[in-house]
């Protein structure tokens, strides 16, 4: 089936003759010229049409669905949780990151009668997104990894972001499902401390998961029910996204030594937490994205490391509005007072910035960093690379 959906610069419509001599057996169209025989179906609304058909099949199957949302981190956490149920379920999860509108409800339309349990990623930039992906899913179980400085443009403040994320809560809340609840995370607490349907974990002994930090040199090692589980994720703040999915195998029963092997054979890809070795260096890729929150994370993960010889290329963070000058202000502030090791900054918004110390170089563009970078060729360094998705800055590892 081929639903006509349109964009800024298409209209699914005039694609539907075509679906149907390729192979779709009917089409769903919104404009009346092109529902010309009877394998056109006329609606008021494609878009509207996909998500109330996804939701309409979602309640025909009537399959455990688990929604998560945050600033950092869901798709990591949404991989881990799959690989730790999929052990013992059939699951269907979200794909890459088709987290929004669209995504959402293709997602759900693979559910079929075998599947077991669905894992849904939502994401958003503005308020009221979270509040329809919950409507069109109707999650039963739900968790937001964390509230950072991501999308302010859209959401105006953290405050903002706080209010927003929460609409899944606000959904789970007032159909009395399950919400699990990062015990080590102020704001998750205090978000959620008027309600009883909660599943808690974290470091605190009062928590439904006890999970332990034992190490992040150089990957996230932890300790759950005196079992160690060394993953390949680099970064302290993968402690939580792994912990999310210890406590909600543990919430559904899946064996303990599944989910200790599920968490030590996952291996992140598309440049999140990854560990490469190029040539005599050896790179933290974290380029997927990049926030404020995400970005001083990453520093801060990066400076407690025991290496020598560390390099940092960082990247704009875009989506901040009119705090984006004061951000990275803010990023170079914390770089100046530690000390890292040598920094490449690039983008117009790390151009701008102000900078006292010689170790950091700031480059406009990428072709400037580049041109850097073939005069001074970079060997036996460890090195972090980080910065917001339009920034690609995965394209350094062809110049290292």
């Amino acid at each position: 089936m081929f639903f006509a959906l349109k964009g800024e610069n298409f209209n699914g419509n005039t694609f539907a003759e075509k679906a149907l001599k390729e192979g779709a057996k009917y089409c769903v169209v919104d404009e009346k010229e092109y529902a010309i025989n009877k394998n056109y179906l006329l609606v008021s609304d494609v878009l509207k049409t996909l998500q109330q058909l996804a939701t309409y099949h979602r309640k025909q199957l009537n399959i455990p669905i688990i929604a998560l949302t945050g600033s950092n981190g869901k798709t990591t956490t949404k991989e881990l949780i799959n690989a730790v149920l999929s052990t013992q379920f059939k699951t269907v999860a979200t794909q890459g990151n088709l987290n929004n509108h669209i995504g959402v409800p293709l997602t759900l339309l693979k559910l079929t009668k075998d599947t077991q349990i669905g894992i849904i990623e939502m994401g958003a930039n503005h308020h009221k997104e979270i509040e329809l992906l919950s409507n069109i899913a109707l999650p039963d179980y739900g968790l937001i990894t964390n509230f950072g400085k991501a999308h302010i443009e859209g959401f105006g403040s953290i405050e903002g972001v706080i209010k927003a994320k929460s609409e899944l809560y606000d959904h789970l809340k007032e159909h009395n499902k399950l919400i699990f609840v990062n015990e080590n995370d102020l704001t998750q607490v205090k978000q959620t401390e008027e309600y009883n349907n909660l599943n808690k974990f974290g470091t605190a002994s009062t928590s439904d998961s006890v999970i332990e930090l034992v190490s992040t040199q150089p990957f996230v090692t932890i300790r759950y029910k005196e079992k160690i589980i060394k993953s390949n994720l680099a970064g302290t703040y993968n402690f939580n996204n792994i912990a999310v999915a210890i406590a909600i195998g543990n919430y559904f029963k899946i064996d303990l030594n599944n989910i200790v092997s599920a968490i030590e054979s996952y291996v992140p890809t598309n440049n999140r937490s990854q560990l490469i070795e190029k040539g005599s260096n050896t790179i933290i890729m974290d380029a997927y994205n990049a926030n404020p929150t995400s970005m001083l994370a990453a520093l801060e993960n990066f400076k407690q490391l025991e290496k020598n010889y560390k390099i940092l290329f960082l990247g704009d963070m875009f989506e901040l509005g009119s705090t984006a000058e004061e951000e990275h202000q803010n990023i170079v502030n914390y770089l100046e007072k530690n000390n890292i090791g040598n920094t490449f900054l690039v983008g117009k918004n790390f151009y701008k910035t102000k900078v006292n110390i010689t170790s950091i170089l700031k480059f406009e563009t990428f072709d400037d960093l580049k041109a850097e970078l073939q005069l001074n060729q970079i060997k036996n360094k460890f090195i972090l690379i980080k910065g917001s998705r339009g920034m690609a800055l995965e394209r350094i590892l062809e110049l290292l």
